[in-house]
């Protein structure tokens, strides 16, 4: 069963369950879906690897959203959107813990053969496209930059 598949069977079970907070959010991850499906150039398919990249890119909105929302003192807003994060990130990979993190970003940094700040682009190009979907990419920007200073 594909990750578009799988959304809408969790909506069913949404609705059987009244879970109107994973009920909105998945109908919204659906409808990001069919638009990915139907446009320009998809021919009506959407790949798991794209449907991943979705929804990823869904609940970093939703993150950067609330954290705007506490800044302006409204924590009931930050809370539902949260609370929306939440249901998507079910359906994202384990995230690598900090110490994975750094690991794997030493490993690059040895195999890319960098020694100092001047070399971040290199190594956040191959870092980028290895921890795709294992890590977010401010904390792997970060990282690089602590590791590289």
């Amino acid at each position: 069963m594909d990750l578009f598949e799988k959304v809408s069977e969790d909506i069913k079970t949404a609705m059987k369950a009244k879970d109107k907070i994973a009920l909105d959010t998945l109908r919204n991850v659906k409808k990001v879906f069919l638009e990915a499906k139907t446009a320009p150039g998809a021919n009506d398919t959407l790949s798991d690897a794209d449907a991943l990249k979705i929804i990823q890119k869904l609940t970093k909105q939703g993150k950067d959203a609330a954290e705007i929302y506490v800044q302006q003192g409204r924590q009931d807003l930050a809370d539902a959107e949260l609370a929306q994060v939440k249901v998507m990130e079910a359906y994202l990979p384990k995230q690598l813990s900090p110490e994975e993190l750094e690991a794997a970003l030493k490993e690059i940094i040895s195999e890319v053969g960098a020694t100092g700040g001047k070399d971040m682009g290199k190594v956040m190009g191959v870092a980028s496209k290895k921890l795709a979907g294992l890590a977010e990419g401010r904390a792997i920007s970060a990282k690089v930059k602590e590791l590289l200073g």
